[in-house]
């Protein structure tokens, strides 16, 4: 199954909306999220969080479901649903944005559950986000700008082929060295780690989606 979500983060291009909804079997909103997708004119299946921020219009047809805990913030309470349910693939929209510390905060809600699916991604209006597993190969087109990050604050052993700035058995850290702004040389690119967690960063291209 594949689920997508929609946080109260910066509103995602209506285009990229439909894309993903048309690709995914269940449609979710965290909270305030559900402001925007109605907005759209995409309604959500479920409306999920502590209903501080949610104003269900006028026919709202969806299911809401309020859930109290203030341990968990409503991007937390949609993966949790979204796991329950089996979800292989988890699609997110709208959870960068708006606010620096939601930002930040729903990276490491990305970590926390990145293993739980096959595949969790971020998206917004241009870039796909997403967390590598320890060996990781998609196609590009040339010169396409790739950027990667150590979300755990250092990553180890990292190996590049098909980008213009390669690593070869090399370390990311925090504060000390990132991989932004490189680029792709065209044709597929490889990807490896051994320890940490790795941010991948691009340009949103449909193979992505």
């Amino acid at each position: 199954m594949r689920i997508l979500i929609i946080a109260n983060g910066d509103d995602p291009p209506k285009s990229l909306l439909h894309t993903l909804r048309s690709r995914c079997d269940r449609f979710f909103a965290a909270d305030g999220g559900g402001n925007i997708a109605n907005r759209l004119g995409f309604p959500p299946d479920i409306v999920i969080g502590d209903m501080d921020s949610f104003r269900p219009p006028t026919g709202f047809r969806g299911e809401i479901l309020q859930i109290d805990d203030q341990e968990t913030n409503d991007l937390e309470k949609s993966l949790n649903l979204a796991r329950t349910e089996n979800a292989e693939r988890v699609d997110v929209i709208g959870a960068t944005g708006k606010r620096l510390d939601h930002t930040l905060k729903n990276l490491s809600v990305m970590q926390q559950f990145h293993a739980s699916f096959d595949l969790l991604s971020f998206y917004d209006g241009r870039l796909c986000t997403r967390i590598l597993p320890a060996e990781y190969t998609i196609s590009l087109p040339p010169k396409h700008p790739v950027s990667l990050f150590p979300l755990s604050g250092i990553v180890e052993g990292i190996t590049t082929d098909g980008l213009k700035y390669p690593l070869r058995n090399e370390s990311l850290e925090n504060g000390r060295r990132d991989g932004s702004s490189n680029e792709t040389i065209g044709g597929p690119i490889r990807i490896t780690h051994r320890s940490g967690t790795l941010l991948f960063m691009t340009l949103l291209t449909d193979n992505l989606l």
